[in-house]
């Protein structure tokens, strides 16, 4: 995936719609948490094979939220001028020393309980 054609994009679709002045940091984050309820909605009170049959069946609505959600994601991360791909890195280092495989390898437990 390239980043920086997609931000491209991004921006000159908000821009030519004069939408900057609305995309700040609190509503970025807030559109951000809306979509990704959105996306969980899809999946709300399915359960067991009901959950797959739900992914195939609503394949275009899911890809949809997806973009939302990355759309937001993507434009609030070049907002705050955070490197995304570099916070990402970051953060597996992170994860990866609290979650050390011989402790955490298949188990679904936090950190603080392995």
């Amino acid at each position: 995936m390239n980043h920086a054609h997609l931000l491209e994009k991004i921006r000159a679709f908000r821009d030519e719609r004069d939408w900057a002045q609305f995309h700040n940091h609190k509503d970025l984050t807030t559109a951000l948490a809306i979509e990704a309820s959105e996306l969980q909605e899809i999946f709300l009170w399915k359960t067991g094979p009901e959950i797959e049959a739900t992914a195939a069946a609503k394949r275009t609505d899911i890809q949809d939220e997806l973009a939302d959600i990355a759309v937001y994601l993507l434009e609030l991360a070049d907002n705050l001028e955070v490197d995304l791909e570099a916070a990402i890195l970051a953060k597996l280092a992170k994860n990866a020393a609290k979650y050390p495989v011989e402790k955490a390898r298949g188990s679904n437990v936090k950190y603080t309980e392995l």
